[in-house]
Formats: structure tokens, sequence, C-alpha cells
């Protein structure tokens, strides 16, 4: 038996999803079948609306038969999703498990943490999240996700300089990494930081007409209709309600989850501290070039070495705020301001290129090269990038051995675990 509520919503789910869908093609489904279903539904509706108005209740096992017989509104494009029996363990992952290094010290990561109390990352959250990070359905046709810009091979950004959106538009500016985007301090996203939590952001692609093309009304109508979503929102928030609110908490969990803390770099500082070893000299895992480039990255000019942890600080190797770091002469993308854009963590940087808000670095050797000798004289350059005696652009005049011993340094940042793991791969799978 239904209710003339419950004969209402089918009215209302079939009128308010026909618009957009004949206005768009598509992929892997009949156009015809989609309209047909939708208004066979919508007419059905329709008249034992106006039946209900007269009796008060109305038997609809026929009309809901027949509902189950028209293809859903948003299908699983030929793919099937694929979860553990038992959920992965997210909180020892990213919380438990942490090493000793993350944790301590007065400019510890930990301490730039900028997860919310309302928002802890729980199991069940970031799985909920990582089903939706990988659900094309959160694109108006289906045509991409999450993962299509952030791609857990490349570190979770792009190979491409641009990446493409639903309808084969190109995207602003390059796609940044995720991996350790929980340290960043002030909490705010993307490379302009116009995102002032994580939990903003991760709507605001959805939203965008390049990228996801959706509004969040009709996001949470299409999630609705797909049978995997109610358990999964329930197991994460105590009931079945799908809720904007919800999928933004879910999409934070399982992105600040992406903590990459098992390196080279990493086993050398672990080693260090359970042998009761100096941090000030890991050539016991490190190799010789490798250490020799540490210490250039770590150490200031005046000390031996180029001071590039005075931006990429802390041992996930992020900073706190946005930087010009002299790309040209005069700011051709304003991004947070004068020309400042966003640090990103350089973890699993060999693997991430191409490199900068717009891509235009295609190799790690175009990165250093940059700094070495390539600083623009911007009126908005970073004072960390001047010359503290004559005011000018620094200039590092690195030797060929220190330039490869730099780049052997940040290839030891190179996570491979953090880029195979279960926890943040497909849970999609095709059933082609």
């Amino acid at each position: 038996m239904s209710t003339k509520s419950e004969i209402t919503r089918y009215l209302l789910i079939g009128l308010e999803t026909a618009p957009f869908l004949t206005l768009i093609e598509l992929r892997g489904k009949s156009m015809s079948a989609l309209l047909k279903g939708i208004i066979k539904t919508a007419l059905l509706a329709f008249a034992t609306l106006n039946l209900a108005a007269c009796l008060p209740e109305v038997e609809l096992s026929e009309l809901e038969q027949d509902q189950e017989e028209t293809p859903s509104f948003v299908e699983t494009n030929g793919k099937i999703l694929s979860l553990p029996n038992t959920t992965f363990d997210y909180v020892s992952y990213a919380e438990t498990n942490l090493p000793q290094h993350f944790l301590s010290g007065d400019d510890s990561a930990i301490n730039h943490d900028n997860s919310p109390d309302h928002n802890p990352i729980s199991n069940t959250g970031a799985t909920l999240g990582r089903v939706l990070f990988y659900d094309d359905a959160l694109s108006i046709n289906d045509a991409v996700s999450c993962a299509s810009c952030h791609k857990q091979n490349t570190g979770f950004t792009d190979e491409a300089v641009l990446s493409e959106g639903f309808q084969g538009g190109l995207t602003g500016r390059h796609s940044m990494s995720l991996a350790n985007n929980r340290f960043y301090g002030s909490g705010h996203f993307f490379w302009d930081e116009r995102a002032d939590t994580l939990e903003d952001q991760v709507l605001m692609p959805i939203q965008d007409d390049i990228e996801m093309g959706m509004t969040l009304d009709t996001l949470v109508i299409k999630l609705t209709q797909l049978d995997y979503y109610p358990e999964l929102f329930f197991n994460a928030f105590g009931s079945e309600d799908i809720t904007t609110e919800r999928i933004s908490l879910a999409l934070a969990q399982f992105t600040r989850a992406m903590v990459s803390y098992q390196s080279k770099y990493d086993d050398a500082l672990v080693s260090a501290s359970t042998s009761n070893i100096s941090e000030n000299d890991l050539s016991h895992v490190l190799s010789h070039d490798e250490e020799a480039g540490r210490k250039l990255f770590e150490l200031l000019p005046a000390e031996g070495g180029f001071g590039c942890g005075g931006c990429h600080s802390t041992v996930a190797q992020i900073t706190n705020a946005p930087h010009n770091i002299g790309l040209d002469t005069t700011n051709m993308d304003e991004g947070a301001g004068n020309g400042e854009f966003k640090v990103p963590s350089l973890r699993n940087v060999e693997v991430s290129a191409p490199y900068m808000h717009d891509g235009r670095f295609e190799k790690l050797e175009d990165v250093i090269n940059h700094y070495n000798n390539g600083i623009q004289d911007n009126p908005d350059l970073s004072p960390f990038l001047r010359n503290p005696v004559t005011g000018e652009p620094a200039r590092f005049n690195m030797s060929k051995k220190e330039k490869h011993q730099l780049k052997a340094f940040l290839k030891a940042l190179t996570d491979d675990h953090f880029l195979n793991s279960d926890l943040f791969s497909n849970p999609f799978q095709s059933d082609s």
C-alpha cells in the first residue's frame, strides 16, 4: 500500500530528472529507454495521484512492479561495486599507525592537522567517501568522477596539464595532488585557496560547469536511486538519509585519510628513531646522493643548503600559506592574490608531473632549474626567494651534481605503498 505522499514522490522524481536528461547523452544507456521510463512513471504517478484525491490509499503493487522493470535513474554504467567483507581500517592507517616523526616536535605535521572536531575519520565514513570519490554518478552524465582528475598512481593528481570535464572541456588549472592535504594547517583548499575547508572543497567540483556539471539537489536525487548507497550512508551516519552535508563529510574523511608516510625517507626516520640514531644523518638507509640531497633541501643557504624546507616544511613537506614563486615577471594568474598559490606536499612528487598550478613544467629537472636560476623578479615574489642582501631574485647556482642529489632526495619521497594501497583504490569493477 502506498500513500498519496509516496505517489507524489514518484511524480517529483520523474519531473525533476526529465529536463536535464533530455539535454545530455548518457554513456552506455539508451536515451529513448530512459525517457520512456521516466514519462511512463510520471504519467502513471499522475493518474494515480488523481485517484488518490478521491481515495485515502491506492494499491500500487502493479505500478511499483512496472517501476522496477524501467531503467533506473542512474545505473552503474556497466560497473560493479566491490567492497571487502570487512571494512578497511582507515583509522588505524591514518591515525593509530602514524609514525612518530609525524607526531613529535614543535613543528610536527600533526600540529598542522586541519581535521574539524565534528568530522573525524571513521572507517565507515571513509569507505563511503571512497565509493563517492570513484563514482561517476557524481557527474551529470556519468562521464567523470573525482578520480578522473585525481589518480592514485600519480599521487592523486592528473598526468594531463589540464583535466577533462564531463563534456570534454578543460579545467582552468592543473589538478593538485591530494596526498597529506590533512596537514595544510590553514585548512584552505584549491590552488587559490577559495575553499575555506576541505568539507567545502569536495562539493565545488561537483557543481562546476566544466568539471562535473551537477547541482547538489540533483546529486542527492541521483544517489537515492542507486541501491548501494542506503546501506553505506546508514553504516556511516546511522540512517539511510542521503544529504549534501553527509556527502561532504564522507568525501572529506576519505581524502584526509590519504596520508603518505611509507617512503624510503620515512623508513630512514623510523629506523633512526628505533635505533637511537640522530636524524641529522640518515645515510644508514638513504643512499649517498639521497642523503646529500636531503641536506641541500633542508639546510639554509648559510648552512650549505638551498632552504627548500622553509616552504615545504615538516616531514610532510607542506607549508601553511600560499606563495608567489616568481614563475612570471607579472602575474598571469592572481591565484590567492598577488600571484600566490597554495604549496602542496612534495610526497610522490616523482610521479606527479606536470608541475605548478598551470602544469608548465614537464619534469622534476625543470622545477629544479626554475629555482636554481629561473625565478623571475615579480613585484609580489616571496621574500624567501629573494637574496637577503641585494633584494634580487635568488640565484642558487647549483652544480650538476647538486641538482642530481636534490632530485635523488625528492625521489626518495615516493611512497609505493600509498600509490598502490587498496584503501585508496577504485572499488568499482567493470562487468565486461
